[in-house]
């Protein structure tokens, strides 16, 4: 089983394997294998969690596989203590809270307080990055614009406080960003006009794993919404990510690079680094990310 699960998840990285494993039912039973396997090795659990992952990429798979009950194990694997196991249980989770349907889910399981103790006490970078990502998506408001027209699939039906768990979440978002920044040095590249200023910050902050990490159209689309938000934490947040996806040098900051400026996001950058109302974190982070755009723009016309 573990052999086959880590099969999948290899083969999971390509569109078209990944839609013929949905063909043959792959969703359904890598679900079940994933609700079976919470008591067995953490190389089961860890290749379980991580063909999932790998499938949630797509919408269809990934509403599915909550729809099949796929959330509630992925939660118990985001308590593990093993970090391969929730790290990769926190990727999948990242995906699937894109979607309001799922997002409602892992709040009814419970699940905000799990990804609130990832994003805080996990020693991986990564797995702090991504609970922090997903409880963006979770309360940046589309959840709550889907349960305004009643797409919600249960509502609050498990009296969960969503409001409670808004703030918590988005408390914990703030003290994750703010775990990257140094005042000193914030306060010299927000005054400053020289490259070094920024180069330095953003060297400081890079997550080195997040370059592996390749985004949709959509989910840039989210981010570049996101610092529209009203919410200054998910302002910085939004600007935290695209920093990280558009670093020269990472696997797909090119492909990122490009759907950014599809988006014509300069624009929406300049005025989140110029906004009177916005953190000096997401100032800083998105002068970076524009200055991450001019890179690309520089590498393309040479």
């Amino acid at each position: 089983r573990q052999e086959a699960a880590g099969a999948l998840w290899n083969l999971s990285f390509d569109d078209r394997n990944r839609e013929a494993i949905a063909a043959a039912g792959g969703v359904e039973a890598l679900v079940s294998l994933a609700q079976q396997c919470l008591n067995a090795s953490e190389g089961l659990q860890e290749r379980a969690a991580g063909a999932l992952w790998g499938l949630s990429v797509s919408e269809s798979n990934s509403i599915a596989i909550g729809q099949e009950g796929g959330v509630a194990p992925l939660l118990t694997m985001a308590q593990s203590e093993v970090e391969d196991v929730h790290e990769t249980a926190a990727g999948a989770l990242w995906n699937l809270a894109f979607y309001s349907s799922n997002a409602h889910r892992i709040v009814e399981e419970g699940g905000v307080p799990i990804l609130v103790h990832l994003c805080s006490s996990s020693g991986s970078k990564m797995a702090r990055f991504m609970s922090a990502l997903a409880l963006a998506y979770m309360f940046d408001g589309r959840m709550d614009e889907a349960a305004i027209v009643g797409t919600s699939s249960e509502g609050s039906s498990k009296g969960v406080n969503v409001e409670g768990a808004r703030r918590m979440a988005l408390k914990h978002i703030e003290t994750f960003v703010l775990t990257f920044s140094d005042p000193q040095v914030f306060s010299m590249a927000a005054a400053s006009s020289a490259p070094a200023a920024l180069s330095q910050v953003a060297e400081a902050v890079f997550i080195q794993e997040a370059g592996h990490l390749r985004c949709s159209g959509a989910e840039i689309g989210r981010f570049i919404a996101m610092l529209r938000n009203p919410t200054p934490v998910l302002r910085a947040c939004a600007a935290f990510a695209l920093l990280q996806f558009s670093i020269p040098g990472g696997r797909h900051a090119t492909h990122h690079a490009d759907l950014l400026q599809n988006v014509g996001a300069a624009r929406v950058l300049r005025a989140a680094a110029a906004a009177t109302s916005a953190s000096i974190e997401a100032k800083v982070f998105a002068r970076i990310v524009l200055r991450n755009l001019e890179h690309h723009q520089a590498g393309t016309s040479t």
